[in-house]
């Protein structure tokens, strides 16, 4: 099937998804932030390894080639491979060494990663701070990671994009609905509800439920998805329970570490669910803040070169 084939049936499926959820009607502001999604694509090199990941007979030999076309994305890799977020021994001088330390899923996940920040490079920054959103989603990043390992359980690098793609909604419904958005915003600083519920009551949808449509757009994994729409309601989430609990525990952090409140404290409490599910404590959260801070400022750097 064509890719503009593909995306406009992928189109069509959120459509009768979203009009499901919303008694059948699509509201005018949730079209409008459809059509802003439509915008935004990964980039090929991406693509092409997505492409050939899924492909059961792939080589690894393959997955370095399709990379190594890319000058920019392999410098990305290296660098990150070699920075103190993985501590290795040894120098990684070529993307091959790079996957066979790593795997090639997490050589994806890097990818994946680096590739969300180079899709949105043409966004407006007169509607938002778009410097301090990416630096909001890169400390939820590097918090989910670090969470991922204090659990045990988890892929870091997986709950690493889960962390980063969480508040991704945001960024195109401020795209999408400027006006609207920013005066809910404003709003919301003198009301009790929860950011989820207002946007519900004035939008019909929220932030992560737009953050899952462009994630179905993207073609990316229902971990992903389930995540980021369910971060919010942890306790809903079936296929990955985990996983979104940790991403819900990380995003929470990641406001306090912003400033918005004190963590696992009134607005920012965490679902009781959550602890449940990851068997971590708020004392194991809190001691984790130093080596985050550390860690968003060498992910930074690597991120956006």
């Amino acid at each position: 099937m064509p890719e503009s084939d593909r995306k406009l049936l992928l189109l069509k499926k959120r459509e009768i998804s979203v009009k499901k959820c919303h008694g059948g009607k699509m509201n005018t502001a949730l079209k409008d932030v459809i059509k802003t999604a439509q915008l935004f694509s990964l980039p090929d090199v991406y693509l092409r390894l997505k492409s050939l990941l899924d492909d059961p007979d792939y080589a690894m030999g393959e997955v370095a080639a399709v990379i190594s076309l890319d000058p920019a994305m392999t410098l990305r890799l290296l660098r990150i491979v070699n920075s103190s977020l993985y501590g290795l021994n040894k120098q990684v001088d070529t993307v091959s060494r790079a996957i066979i330390l790593l795997g090639s899923q997490q050589v994806h996940d890097i990818v994946l990663a680096t590739s969300i920040a180079q899709a949105f490079r043409g966004i407006s920054k007169d509607v938002m701070d778009v410097g301090k959103f990416w630096r909001r989603s890169v400390y939820c990043a590097v918090t989910c990671r670090h969470l991922a390992r204090q659990q045990g359980s988890c892929d870091k690098e997986r709950l690493f994009v889960a962390g980063l793609l969480c508040d991704i909604g945001h960024l195109l419904i401020y795209q999408a609905i400027p006006d609207i958005y920013w005066k809910m915003a404003q709003e919301l600083k003198h009301s009790e509800k929860t950011i989820v519920d207002m946007e519900q009551e004035l939008l019909g949808f929220d932030y992560a439920q737009v953050g899952a449509l462009l994630l179905e757009q993207w073609n990316l994994s229902e971990s992903l998805k389930e995540t980021t729409k369910l971060h919010v309601h942890p306790g809903k989430a079936e296929q990955y329970p985990l996983e979104t609990a940790l991403v819900h525990i990380g995003f929470l952090m990641t406001r306090a570490g912003d400033g918005e409140g004190v963590f696992n404290e009134a607005g920012l409490s965490v679902d009781p669910s959550a602890w449940e599910r990851t068997g971590l404590t708020a004392e194991d959260c809190s001691d984790l803040y130093k080596e985050i801070e550390k860690d968003v400022r060498v992910a930074m750097e690597l991120i956006f070169l």
